[in-house]
């Protein structure tokens, strides 16, 4: 019995005696790229430096929570997208490509965003209810203000690519 007792205080001496590794977290970062004029990656502390939007919106769970964030249209124009009156032509071919960490993806038209076209809100969300949103939905999920179905309220998302298609 003895001899168990001086193996654990000799294994916790030589534990107490290695050197202690800071934890690394990496920040969960969303790319915007594509047919832009300034690519950005946004992390948590990037989205507070923009207005926030709240929205209303009824889960399956069937209660509604409250859902803030940023404006996709904001951060599409902080990244030099082409919005508001230059919104024509050519430019409404231009639609939006979200990706999840997961390999989900879903697309929005550009004017699908734009204020002169909609009222629906579409925001770029990192809380709920006032809370972080959980690790199944965050650390970002695009919430749709309205939708009937909610399979473009995209989780865990990783990416928006500006595209311009060719025809």
């Amino acid at each position: 019995m003895q001899t168990i007792i001086k193996n654990i205080l000799l294994g916790c001496l030589i534990l107490a005696t290695l050197p202690i590794k800071a934890q690394t977290t990496q920040q969960a970062i969303v790319k915007v790229s594509g047919e832009l004029t300034n690519p950005l990656s946004l992390t948590e502390t990037d989205l507070q430096k923009f207005p926030q939007t709240t929205v209303i919106r009824k889960d399956k769970d069937g209660k509604d929570h409250i859902y803030t964030g940023v404006l996709l249209a904001t951060i599409l124009e902080k990244a030099g997208v082409t919005l508001g009156k230059d919104l024509k032509g050519k430019n409404l071919t231009k639609y939006i490509l979200l990706s999840a960490r997961d390999g989900y993806h879903v697309v929005f038209a550009l004017a699908e965003l734009e204020k002169d076209f909609t009222d629906r809100l579409i925001i770029l969300a990192n809380t709920v209810d006032g809370k972080p949103l959980t690790e199944a939905d965050g650390p970002f999920r695009i919430i749709v203000q309205d939708e009937k179905k909610p399979a473009r309220c995209i989780r865990q998302l990783t990416s928006i690519e500006v595209v311009l298609p060719t025809f």
